[in-house]
């Protein structure tokens, strides 16, 4: 048994997995660097906890930042553990959980520990789209350690005492950690988008367990699906009551309720998380314009637009999905895009960066637009003109160019208002209704609300073989 065995680092990796599961790797390794009296320093394990262990029966590997030992600070033989363990996750194609409690470089090696973070990054890059890569910030995260949750693909922050930061808040000009603490997980959940769940230790490493549970072990894997016993064809009668707040009703027509949303706090505007249909893992990328409580108390609405910060975090999402083989589901009620000088600097390149995602995906994808469906940011959201393979519509749904009552007072601007709302009346038949965007085949399926699942799970098996060849180059530029 190790030095490190009964350190909080071991403690910690105990808690996420599977009781008894864990074998440690390098638990004999210690610094080798001599300079600044550091042979006088007991290093065991280095300051990481290194291994391999299993969740609900799913291989993953793990190293968990050891603070007691130097302050978990990052030198050589610490990276060198941490990259051995990609080494391993890679060729083995498993996820690596990253648990981070450390007070960034050890000065004492320099150099040394200065490449060793690169060569931590240079994995990361390489590990990307290849394996899952999850880190949780428990403890400090800061400099250049940042760029480690940064590369990864999932990160989850303790709610207190977890700090994450590239400078400190009393680093910034005109700034401090009484005035805004920049490096709190509420402002990297809310503000930068960077933490994907905040919680006590225990709720992230429940969270960690489920998200591992619905992602497939890596870009090759075809095993990601469990048996469903829910009812496949399960109507949901008070579905279209939730076209406002759709993380009630993706949890609607997921198999068993259970649908897990990342980035919850950041952007609500744009929903995106995992779901199983049919047992099958699908990524869900939906407008919001509503949020309720537990209670069913209407908490907050949001305009029914594309904001740039929905844009980018639906984009990366989409991304993620497409690298590891996941369908992507979209729900798509949006009426235009945000509007406000904030907003102008950053729209369209965020709304291009989603179409682009979109566009450029080639994983089975399934649009159902529950709403409003207006303009370019209704094509950005997966409409059939950019890639969607298959397009349901409520009946209800109103797909065009803008909304009939305003497309009716620009056509007949001196008109009267009972000219305007006979001309709005035979626009919206005419142009933006679901029956006259499916006669021009821009909708394949006009469906009642109740029938969403049943349409979504056939419309996803009968994609299961999809092959989708693309022009040949290294990539694109978006």
């Amino acid at each position: 048994m190790s030095k490190t065995a009964q350190s909080l680092a071991s403690t910690r990796i105990a808690s996420l997995l599977d009781e008894n599961s864990f074998v440690e790797i390098g638990g004999q390794v210690t610094a080798r660097s001599t300079d600044f009296n550091m042979q006088q320093a007991e290093t065991p394990g280095d300051g990481v906890v290194t291994g391999y262990g299993v969740i609900d029966g799913h291989l993953v590997y793990v190293y968990s930042q050891d603070a007691s030992v130097l302050g978990g600070t990052i030198g050589e033989m610490h990276a060198k553990k941490i990259t051995g363990l990609y080494d391993m996750a890679l060729k083995m194609g498993a996820p690596v959980i990253g648990l981070l409690d450390c007070a960034g470089l050890r000065l004492q090696e320099a150099t040394d520990a200065l490449n060793a973070f690169g060569e931590i990054y240079m994995k990361q890059a390489a590990a990307s789209g290849v394996i899952p890569q999850i880190t949780a910030v428990l403890g400090r995260c800061g400099g250049g350690l940042a760029l480690v949750p940064g590369l990864a693909d999932f990160t989850f922050m303790e709610s207190k005492k977890a700090e994450l930061f590239v400078n400190s808040p009393n680093a910034l000009d005109g700034n401090s950690k009484d005035k805004c603490d920049t490096a709190s997980a509420a402002f990297q959940s809310e503000e930068t988008g960077l933490a994907d769940f905040v919680g006590t230790e225990a709720e992230i490493m429940a969270q960690i367990r489920e998200l591992v549970c619905m992602l497939p072990a890596n870009n090759e894997d075809d095993m990601s699906y469990e048996e469903c016993t829910d009812e496949l064809n399960r109507a949901s009668e008070d579905l279209a009551n939730a076209v406002g707040d759709t993380v009630i009703l993706l949890s609607d027509i997921a198999d068993d309720h259970r649908f897990v949303e990342v980035k919850a706090a950041y952007a609500p505007d744009m929903v995106t998380g995992f779901l199983r249909l049919n047992g099958t893992t699908v990524g869900a990328v939906a407008n919001r314009t509503e949020v309720y409580d537990e209670d069913g108390n209407l908490e907050t609405t949001y305009d029914c637009v594309l904001s740039a910060r929905g844009a980018v975090k639906a984009a990366e999402f989409v991304n993620f999905c497409d690298a590891f083989e996941i369908p992507v589901l979209t729900l798509t009620n949006v009426a235009g895009f945000k509007a406000s000088k904030c907003s102008e600097k950053r729209i369209a390149k965020a709304a291009a960066k989603l179409t682009y995602a979109f566009a450029n995906a080639t994983v089975p994808k399934v649009n159902v637009i529950t709403g409003k469906a207006f303009g370019s940011a209704y094509v950005a959201m997966n409409s059939k003109a950019i890639g969607a393979d298959m397009t349901f519509a409520w009946s209800g749904a109103q797909i065009g160019m803008m909304d009939a009552q305003l497309a009716a007072k620009i056509m007949y601007a001196d008109a009267d208002i009972k000219v305007i709302n006979e001309k709005a009346a035979e626009y919206a038949a005419l142009q933006s209704s679901a029956a006259a965007a499916a006669k021009r085949g821009y909708v394949d399926t006009v469906i009642e609300a109740e029938d969403t699942r049943k349409y979504v799970i056939g419309a996803f098996e009968m994609l299961f073989t999809k092959r989708d060849d693309r022009p040949s180059k290294k990539h694109g530029t978006v």
